[in-house]
């Protein structure tokens, strides 16, 4: 329940719109009831020729016994042509006023699923990178799309249900009450009618609880089945160079396929109610039927107020229906608002300090005072110390694993750290807004990130403004502005998702033209070569060799080559830094970076 309610806070900045489709609602229920008072005249009057008799024993009001006294004296036909007349003016206004009703409610739920959509993705930015480390791409899409979609459906149906079929209720039922006073319909068959009626509810009950189980197992599924789009669409050139379409055309059959059971499952228990709740309702109107029948055949009872008190009854079918169904359907929807509202719920674990200030431009160094870092119980870095000089370019190396990209990663805080500081000029980075340090900072990794948008949306990537000379002197400067000019539209091109038109070599030098365009004093340089052919390496590197120039350069390579003219190189060896120094004194000790070092010069002579 507490969950139904939080999802209904959502719909209070519409709550305009969801009125009107209210007023629409009981506007169209009330030409509907009165329908169904054209029913006594039509049996009494026009087919059994009698005239429409009430109750003598009541104080029926006088409008009442006026409207009943006009009926009565009309000849037949002429009743007939006016019922004609009055039953089609009241389907048309009870159709209008279904129509608006329809439209608004469903404009309400387009409002809220968008309001959904923008708040889930407004999470997602203002996550921590530690977070996507621990979910799938393809899951937290689904959150989006499928989850969102599910709750759409709660309101667009089960919301207009929950309040449209309670006014039909009501109407259907004040009908009811009036025909048995009016017309001495006896008591017992209005007491029978509320009785037998409440079992349709039992079933649903049962089922509905089981429905939500299976909605949220579907639910995971469909995240599962999103992941494996995901990661083969993006990462199709590796299936077909391991020629394991077959392979993953079978994994996903399976998971369309346990997909298909579990939706099969919700679906034979959302059909299986609705003939349950009919079978229920007409042996309950079958009952009624047969109590009333003697009351009829003896003249004690009206024929044409038995059978607009049985219509009344059959009429009560519907909304009851309708909301068996709501039930079924918001069960489903709460289960996709438990992942969506997990999503959330989600605390941000680098948040600003409410007396964060500017952070100060670089002019003194970056420094690292015991920091420790680690994540679910396990410790990346230890105790690490170290001095980053403005202008410096500071290397770091060592075996996979022990921490020199994540060290980085603290300079921007896409993480923070567990112990220690770090501190920019003697301001510490939790003490600054996070926009004005990354607004320092330039990035070029080993894993080139472009979207699908022209070669200059790319390169101006950050910036609101796209001037087309700044554009091109990043280009130049990225050795990429030759190749960009060979594209069909030059810098108009669109690079297609994740630049998968590009060469590894010219998407790092986008990548880097994208650095240089946001002009920043300190650039982080993460394995920028490593996966790139000589050709390439060269021109890319010379980019690099540019870039650096006048900025504070945190550098990691692979290949040591390229950084023996780093003024500082920190070795790291589990967590902690083990050697520093510059290129020559390292090679001159017999440490750690003169083993890495020896190995790559060997396999540098036997290549």
């Amino acid at each position: 329940m507490r969950t139904y309610l939080r999802l209904i806070k959502f719909m209070l900045p519409h709550v305009w719109v969801l009125t009107l489709g209210g007023l629409c609602m009981v506007a169209s229920s009330a030409f509907s009831g009165v329908s169904l008072g054209m029913i006594i005249p039509l049996v009494d009057n026009i087919i059994a020729g009698k005239k429409i008799a009430l109750s003598p024993t009541l104080a029926i009001p006088d409008f009442v016994r006026r409207v009943i006294d006009a009926v009565n004296a009309m000849p037949p036909m002429a009743l007939l042509n006016r019922m004609i007349l009055i039953v089609l003016m009241l389907w048309l206004l009870k159709n209008v006023f279904e129509f608006f009703q329809n439209y608004f409610m469903n404009d309400a739920a387009q409002r809220v699923i968008r309001d959904i959509k923008d708040i889930i993705y407004k999470k997602l930015l203002d996550l921590s990178m530690d977070y996507y480390s621990r979910h799938s791409t393809g899951k937290l899409m689904s959150r989006i799309t499928y989850d969102a979609a599910v709750i759409r459906d709660s309101i667009t149906t089960g919301l207009t249900d929950l309040l449209y079929q309670p006014i039909q209720l009501l109407i259907y039922f004040g009908i009811l009450c009036a025909v048995k006073i009016y017309f001495a319909i006896p008591l017992y068959l209005l007491v029978v009618s509320v009785i037998l009626f409440p079992l349709v509810v039992y079933p649903v009950a049962k089922i509905g609880k089981r429905l939500k189980a299976i909605s949220r197992q579907s639910q995971e599924k469909m995240a599962d089945i999103t992941t494996t789009l995901h990661e083969t669409i993006s990462g199709m050139r590796v299936v077909k160079a391991f020629s394991m379409e077959d392979y993953e055309a079978e994994k996903f059959a399976k998971q369309n396929q346990q997909f298909y059971r579990l939706m099969m499952k919700s679906v034979k228990r959302m059909i299986v109610i609705s003939p349950i709740t009919e079978f229920v309702g007409v042996a309950c109107i079958a009952v009624i039927l047969w109590m009333a029948g003697k009351e009829i055949v003896s003249g004690a009872m009206s024929a044409g107020a038995f059978v607009t008190f049985l219509a009344s009854l059959l009429s009560l079918m519907r909304p009851i229906k309708r909301l068996t169904n709501v039930y079924s359907i918001n069960q489903q929807a709460m289960a996709a608002a438990v992942r969506i509202f997990e999503v959330l719920d989600t605390k941000t674990m680098v948040v600003e300090a409410p007396s964060a200030v500017e952070a100060p431009r670089l002019k003194r160094a970056f420094t690292f005072e015991k920091v420790h870092f680690g994540y679910e119980d396990k410790e990346i870095l230890k105790d690490v110390n170290l001095t980053v000089a403005a202008g410096e370019v500071a290397a770091f190396v060592g075996p996979s694993g022990v921490g020199k990209t994540t060290l980085v990663n603290l300079v921007p805080r896409f993480y923070d750290i567990t112990k220690g500081s770090i501190k920019i000029d003697g301001v510490d980075l939790r003490d600054c807004t996070i926009k004005s340090l990354r607004g320092q900072i330039g990035i070029v990794t080993q894993e080139t990130i472009l979207f699908n948008d022209t070669v200059a949306a790319n390169i101006s990537y950050g910036s609101r403004s796209r001037l087309a000379d700044d554009v091109v002197k990043a280009a130049k400067i990225a050795n990429a502005h030759d190749f960009i000019m060979k594209m069909p539209a030059g810098y108009d091109t669109i690079i297609g998702e994740r630049g998968f038109r590009l060469s590894g070599g010219e998407k790092q030098r986008l990548a880097i033209a994208r650095a240089l365009f946001k002009d920043p004093p300190v650039l982080i340089l993460d394995e920028a070569t490593s996966q790139l052919d000589t050709e390439s390496e060269i021109l890319v590197q010379e980019a690099i060799d540019r870039m650096m120039k006048g900025r504070t350069v945190f550098v990691i390579a692979h290949r040591l080559s390229t950084i023996k003219h780093a003024d500082r190189i920190y070795v790291l060896d589990s967590g902690r830094i083990v050697e520093t120094g510059n290129h020559e004194d390292l090679v001159q000790k017999s440490g750690l970076y003169k083993r890495l070092y020896d190995m790559q010069f060997k396999d540098s002579v036997l290549r």
